[in-house]
């Protein structure tokens, strides 16, 4: 799939892997699969922002994947995002999309909000805002319109 597909069809929340299509090298090559992995690997969707103008410079639509977080003993030190163009010449696949019935938490309201936590029902999502600072929170049920019926690439999902 394109970066246009994964912008149009993917709910917030969906796995997305992507790839340059090349194949991996022997984990012996350190500095060769590190470059490799940069450009393939996945993530969840956490955000989509449309095209934007700033004064006489335009900004495309791109969307936001969380890639992984570092740290110990319950303490998040360093989360990656990935944020992709609609340009990109990578190619992206939608491997799970969340599941009817869970929802998501958002950071703030409107176009520019950001998933922070996908929870299996509404009240592990308040639960969770209780432990955690997100004074202008909200919260979206996945419906089965946003779960795309089940299809994932052209095949019923399991």
């Amino acid at each position: 799939m394109s970066a246009h597909t994964i912008f149009d069809n993917a709910p917030i929340g969906s796995i997305v892997v992507w790839s340059d299509g090349t194949p991996q090298p022997p984990t012996r090559f350190r500095k060769k699969l590190a470059a490799w992995q940069s450009s393939n690997s996945r993530g969840r969707l956490i955000r989509k922002r449309g095209g934007r103008g700033l004064g006489s410079v335009s900004l495309s639509a791109c969307f936001t994947l969380h890639e992984v977080d570092y740290g110990a003993g319950g303490v998040i030190a360093i989360r990656v995002h990935r944020t992709f163009s609609l340009e990109s010449k990578l190619h992206f696949t939608i491997v799970e999309r969340p599941a009817t019935g869970s929802v998501c938490v958002l950071d703030r309201p409107g176009d520019d909000a950001e998933l922070v936590y996908l929870a299996t029902n509404e009240a592990d999502a308040k639960e969770w805002l209780t432990r955690h600072g997100y004074p202008h929170a909200v919260l979206e049920e996945v419906t089965a319109d946003e779960a795309g019926a089940g299809l994932i690439e052209g095949r019923t999902a399991a």
